[in-house]
């Protein structure tokens, strides 16, 4: 599959999602379904065993597209969020293991995709990684704490969200938002190598503990994102 954000490649039984919208990979509501219907098709799909979502070269993910969320349409932003909610909640829920080759810089939204993928395997560059949102005058909403409360290191809670701080790749290892760093040049090929390696697993039983695992947190967020659209989200911000 090929559109002007996303292009899609089989290799080895994983569906590599390549996210290069020539700029900083902002998360537009396009970029969004792109990305969303990379991960439909993997889960429909008995010959994909695992999704890989790299980044351009240098920039993972900038976060929502600031044309929305600075524009003054109140309607707009809200339903970008959400859109950007129901992603994560895809990428987290999926039912086929999800690898992050984060190339670069991951900020606010673009480090909520990380935290929604199973394995994080990063740059070794200076880059920026974290969730800036209260430096900038913005709030988390509340799906995106759910998931940040999931999967950051608990030691750095307080310093990642209410003080915004943001960290270089090896510091995204300690505080949770990668697994790993590499090579820059070796980035995708790890990611690869890691999800190939997912073959392996019972496709049935990874799908079941997964929603054992997930399944409350899942709901939970979808709650939460159904609240943002219902105007939730407006009074927080």
């Amino acid at each position: 599959m090929s559109d002007a954000l996303v292009t899609t490649e089989r290799r080895d039984g994983v569906l590599i999602c390549h996210l290069d919208d020539g700029k900083a990979n902002a998360l537009s509501n396009d970029m969004i379904t792109a990305i969303s219907g990379a991960i439909s098709e993997a889960e429909g799909d008995d010959g994909i065993h695992a999704v890989v979502l790299h980044g351009r070269d240098g920039k993972f993910s900038a976060g929502f597209d600031l044309t929305v969320m600075l524009g003054g349409d109140m309607a707009a932003m809200i339903d970008l969020v959400a859109n950007g909610g129901e992603l994560c909640r895809s990428i987290y829920a999926a039912n086929v293991p999800v690898v992050a080759a984060c190339t670069g810089h991951a900020l606010a939204a673009g480090a909520l995709i990380l935290l929604a993928c199973d394995v994080r395997i990063g740059a070794d560059r200076p880059c920026k990684i974290g969730l800036n949102e209260v430096a900038i005058g913005m709030t988390l909403p509340d799906w995106a704490l759910t998931l940040a409360g999931e999967r950051l290191s608990k030691r750095h809670l307080q310093r990642a969200i209410p003080t915004a701080r943001i960290t270089d790749a090896r510091g995204a290892v300690d505080a949770g938002y990668l697994d790993e760093v590499v090579a820059p040049d070796a980035v995708l090929d790890a990611a690869v190598a890691q999800a190939v390696e997912f073959a392996g697993l019972d496709a049935k039983a990874y799908a079941v503990t997964i929603r054992k695992m997930r399944g409350d947190a899942v709901a939970t967020m979808a709650e939460e994102i159904a609240a943002d659209r219902s105007g939730g989200l407006a009074a927080q911000v």
